[in-house]
Parts: structure tokens; sequence; C-alpha cells
């Protein structure tokens, strides 16, 4: 079996592509530290070695042809597959990851991300453990900046694969002595008459889309537990974990909001390896060691 021999490199396709992205080939030129003739003789001789015209040039500006359009996504794809690939055997060649970080959405329970790293630990060699708790928007950005090694989330970002974890419910809640807890059949506009305490999104872009946040008055907050501290008080109402307020409710203090309608919200949490082609073997034990206690507690 003969092997399939390119005719053209990995070298000519950056060059087109940054041709494309400096929209003309001085300003590419500058962008690759080299001259603007091996710019040229290198897209002309990708376009003579292909038979296909890629680029044609409009005054100063180096414009794609139809066919140009379709080679630079598969190119773009090709170059990032090499980058990926180089990169992978830089990880191998490190070996062992020194640290991993964990994102989880706020609401997430941990006690299971808990009793895995417990499991992770005597076989860790000595990896250091962050875990971040980020909100909305911030989780996204976990998993498409990859700033994360594992990321737990409730949505899953276009073209993103996790596996499912469990299902989390929010319920709406307040003090039995607040004026909402002595009413029956709530409507929105009665709730947004009262003080409605939210967890910030501790995302770079905040997204304002997630949640009810129609309250005259609301208090922005970091955290479940300041919000639950400010319940306690019979200050305001809120969207909380049920599992945080679980004893709260069961003792009374605590009470669900009899709501017309949309009085809890279920969330599905999924695991999500931003990189997976640049996972480590720390990393790779990690995420099954926490999909593991995931799946037995559910058998």
């Amino acid at each position: 079996m003969s092997l399939y021999r390119a005719r053209t490199t990995i070298e000519q396709w950056r060059i087109f592509q940054a041709v494309v992205h400096c929209n003309g080939y001085a300003q590419a030129a500058k962008e690759l530290n080299k001259s603007q003739s091996s710019l040229n003789h290198a897209v002309a001789k990708l376009q003579a070695q292909l038979g296909v015209q890629l680029l044609e040039v409009k005054g100063r500006k180096a414009q794609l042809t139809a066919a140009g359009e379709v080679m630079l996504r598969r190119s773009q794809f090709l170059t990032q597959q090499i980058e990926d690939l180089e990169q992978l055997a830089h990880s191998l060649e490190r070996g062992w990851e020194p640290t991993l970080t964990i994102a989880v959405e706020h609401f997430h329970p941990k006690d299971k991300i808990y009793q895995a790293l417990k499991l992770f630990h005597p076989q860790s060699r000595g990896t250091r453990v962050t875990i971040i708790d980020t909100v909305i928007s911030a989780t996204a950005e976990a998993i498409t900046d990859a700033s994360a090694d594992l990321v737990i989330t409730p949505e899953l970002p276009l073209g993103v694969l996790g596996t499912c974890l469990c299902h989390t419910r929010l319920v709406l809640v307040a003090h039995r002595q607040h004026p909402l807890a002595r009413q029956s059949n709530i409507s929105y506009d009665d709730l947004t008459q009262h003080l409605q305490l939210v967890v910030r999104d501790n995302g770079k872009h905040p997204d304002n889309r997630h949640g009810w946040l129609k309250a005259e008055q609301r208090w922005t907050l970091s955290n479940f537990n300041e919000a639950i501290e400010l319940l306690l008080q019979g200050m305001g109402f809120a969207w909380l974990p049920e599992h945080q307020v679980k004893e709260h409710l069961s003792s009374g203090i605590l009470i669900n909001l009899k709501v017309q309608r949309g009085a809890t919200r279920q969330f599905t949490s999924y695991l999500v390896a931003p990189k997976p082609q640049h996972q480590g073997p720390a990393g790779a034990l990690l995420e099954q060691l926490i999909v593991d206690q995931y799946t037995s507690s559910a058998s």
C-alpha cells in the first residue's frame, strides 16, 4: 500500500490563511515577519499545485474566490488539527499534569465530586486541584476558553459533548414569616413587588437572559450561602438549590412559595472536558472517578 504524498505544505496553507486574515499580502508579511514577495510566491505556488484559484487581488486587497472560501474553511480545520497534534505530543512528553482545575456551576451539588477527589488523592502524584464556582456565563466561558480541565455545566455549547451526571432542582423559597409565605396562587406581578435575592453571574460577559429577574427590588450576592442567611432573617425571596435548603424546608423556617406556575426549575448537569485531545492521564483519571460516583449511585 503506497502512502499519499501531499503536493502542498502546512506552511503554504498558513500563509494563505494569514493573507486572508490580514486582508492582503503586505499586512500578512508584517504579521509573519516575512517578505511580501515570499508570500506572493507561496500562494501562487499553492494555487498552481492545486489547479484552483484561491485569491484574486482587487485594488490592494486579496479577496477569496468561491473555491477559496471552501478551501479556507477546510485548511483552518487542518492547521488546527496539526496544532492539536503537536500540543498532544507536548502533553505526553510532560506526562502527569501538575495541576487540574474543575469549574462547577454554582448550584450543582458537590458531594460526589468530593468523594471522587478522595479516591483521586492517593493516586494523584502530587497534582494540585483547584475547584472554582462559576455562575451562568462563567461556566460557558470555562468551556469555550478551556480555562478549566473539567467543567460541570447545565448547558452544552454548540458542538460540545458532555456526560450526563444528574438533575438538580431549584425551588422558589422565602422565610415563613415573609408576606409572600401567607399567599397562595402567587402571580409574577406579586413577586415583582418584593425583594429578590440573586447570585451574581461571575463571567467576563454576564448574561442576564437567564433566570427570573423582574423584581423591582433586587440584591445581587456572591453565592447561595449569603442568600440563605438573608432569607433566614426574613428578607426577600430567592431561587435556591433544593439540596442546600432541604434542612430549612424540613424545619419549616423556609417554605416553598405557592406560585401559579414555575415553582421549581430543573437542570441537567453535564461533565465536560473542554480540550479532550489535550487531556493528560491525571485529568482522565479524575474525570472517570467523577463519572463513576454518579453511575454507581444511579444503579
